[in-house]
């Protein structure tokens, strides 16, 4: 009897916290798709195309309850979580960081004071950049698509999907 109510009580616990989020060491939630970078989007572009795959940023913050929303109810999804590893280079910047980032047109400054520059006003907000950002560019003149805010996983596949095929050119 104590048996069954133990192995009960594990498959809960299981069944409850597989969709809870890894959070790291900076509060910010984990994920095996996000990449660790040295903060340089040129550089980062560059491995995103030598890779196949579109660069993606991710605007979070510690404590942020949309932040987790996403990484429980959307990015945890299995088909979401794959496409995301199959065909996106995540580049994750702590909104309220203080990790130097290097935009693409050599301005280096803060994770706070570059989401301030580009404008990023809640989190998460997702930014999708174009395969090729022009030379003395800011990153806000190679984005492409924005997903401002949590959305549902079937707004965020769509939107992922699209920005992969290259929609917002029209085709």
């Amino acid at each position: 009897m104590v048996m069954r109510f133990l192995a009960a009580l594990a498959a809960l616990f299981m069944t409850v916290s597989a969709g809870l989020a890894e959070i790291g060491p900076d509060g910010l939630h984990d994920a095996p798709w996000i990449r660790e970078t040295s903060m340089d989007l040129s550089a980062d572009l560059a491995a995103a195309n030598a890779e196949g795959k579109r660069l993606m940023l991710i605007f979070e913050q510690r404590g942020c309850v949309y932040c987790t929303r996403m990484h429980e109810k959307v990015f945890s999804r299995p088909k979401i979580a794959r496409y995301l590893a199959e065909n996106y280079y995540v580049v994750q910047i702590n909104f309220k960081g203080d990790r130097p980032v290097t935009d693409f047109d050599g301005d280096r400054r803060s994770e706070r004071q570059i989401s301030g520059k580009w404008g990023i006003l809640l989190t998460p907000t997702i930014l999708f950049v174009d395969t090729q950002v022009p030379a003395g560019k800011t990153l806000s003149q190679g984005v492409v698509a924005v997903i401002p805010g949590a959305v549902s996983a079937k707004q965020t596949m769509d939107m992922l999907q699209w920005v992969r095929r290259e929609g917002y050119k029209g085709g």
